[in-house]
């Protein structure tokens, strides 16, 4: 009798090395939003200014996560990866330096194209890295990296430092450029990738149309729906929870405890959810965050005590951030690898067209004279909508298991 030994790769050096990744996209990600009210002061910008703001670099994040989807099929994750993070990092640092209104927006516009292009391939490195029944662990080990990452900035621009608010940029920038060299050395190929390198070497129109033909179709279009909506809630806390805590009364400290509630009710919240899909049964996850979701953003909205905005903050980021770590876990499952990352960049793609609404409609309805209650209500309908979309998606998900 003979035996086949197999080498099988350890997964820790992929997954730690994605969160540290992570880790500063979160930090870029949150740094206009957190360091918002210093520079809305610095260049006298008004509310609708800063909602433009706050949308560049979201505007940036669709284009980038369709290419780097995309690219990660073609040219692999590690890649693409390396290539995106010297982007984001490059353009970061320079946003401490710009010197008008429009020099502001284009930096953080290019600072987009590279988050939006890093996110696909993280994804796609971490749920390739372990076996199916492993994706919710791997990719919420990875995700959990971006909200502790808006913690840090947080932590970074309250530090007291002289320009703290240009602070938050240069560590978001130079950050992310020191460990390109740790990508180089030490993060492993995707094996999936490796396994069908050159199979197909089609063009991205026609890997677009592979996802809706047969049975991509349904499940494209209901991961669409739900990245939309789900990330459009996100980005309207993320984007202008400081400047809602701020007309509430609270002063900047109080703001920043609010600011890492929030964050780190999403790191535990990623966690979680990541244990939980791989254990419970995942339709009464989704009602129970989703449901979570709304009562949380009453309770935001509604506080009028320190501490009460604190749990709440808390709860808001565990439920809404765990939510989109499930819809990131969830969208891997449902695309052969020789088209996963222009599956998972297109879901992407679709959410930051939300990510852009919900800043933006935040930032007119704020102009108009709305409250902090009211602007954090009216994204209710849309949670009950990616909600729905979800267990569509699930339920079809089982039919054909059967």
């Amino acid at each position: 009798m003979s035996t086949t030994k197999t080498c099988v790769r350890s997964p820790v050096p992929t997954i730690a090395l994605c969160f540290i990744v992570a880790l500063f996209e979160g930090l870029d990600v949150q740094s206009a939003g957190i360091a918002g009210p210093a520079i809305a002061a610095h260049f006298g910008l008004s509310s609708s200014m800063m909602g433009a703001v706050f949308s560049a670099s979201i505007i940036g994040l669709l284009p980038g996560a369709l290419a780097g989807g995309w690219l990660a099929d073609r040219l692999g994750r590690k890649r693409v990866l390396i290539v995106a993070v010297m982007i984001f990092g490059v353009f970061s640092a320079a946003t401490a330096m710009v010197w008008s209104f429009e020099s502001l927006l284009i930096m953080r516009f290019l600072t987009g194209v590279g988050l939006g292009a890093a996110m696909p391939n993280l994804i796609a490195l971490a749920s390739e890295a372990v076996e199916q029944r492993s994706h919710g662990q791997a990719v919420s080990f990875m995700y959990c990296g971006l909200p502790l990452g808006g913690a840090l900035a947080v932590l970074i621009s309250n530090a007291g430092l002289e320009g703290s608010w240009k602070a938050v940029f240069y560590v978001g920038g130079l950050g992310p450029l020191l460990i390109v060299p740790l990508l180089c050395l030490w993060l492993p190929e995707s094996s999936a990738y490796r396994a069908q390198k050159g199979r197909d070497h089609s063009a991205p129109t026609r890997r677009l149309r592979v996802l809706f033909q047969q049975a991509a179709a349904r499940p494209t279009l209901l991961l669409w729906v739900s990245y939309f909506f789900t990330l459009m809630v996100l980005y309207i806390l993320q984007n202008w929870l400081p400047s809602l805590m701020m007309s509430q009364g609270l002063v900047r400290s109080e703001v920043g405890t609010v600011q890492v509630a929030l964050n780190l009710g999403g790191a535990i919240g990623s966690l979680l959810m990541g244990l939980l899909m791989d254990r419970w049964r995942i339709m009464a996850l989704i009602v129970s965050m989703y449901l979570g979701t709304v009562a949380a953003l009453a309770g935001l909205g509604f506080s009028s005590q320190f501490y009460s905005m604190v749990v709440a903050a808390f709860a808001a980021g565990f439920f809404s951030i765990g939510s989109q770590l499930v819809l990131y876990a969830l969208a891997p499952r449902f695309y052969p690898t020789s088209i996963r990352g222009t599956g998972v960049g297109s879901a992407l793609a679709v959410g930051r067209l939300g990510s852009i609404c919900g800043p933006l409609v935040a930032g007119q309805m704020l102009a108009t004279g709305s409250g902090a209650a009211m602007v954090l209500m009216a994204a209710t309908p849309g949670i009950v909508v990616a909600a729905a979309a979800m267990l569509l998606l699930v339920a079809g998900q089982h039919r054909n298991q059967r």
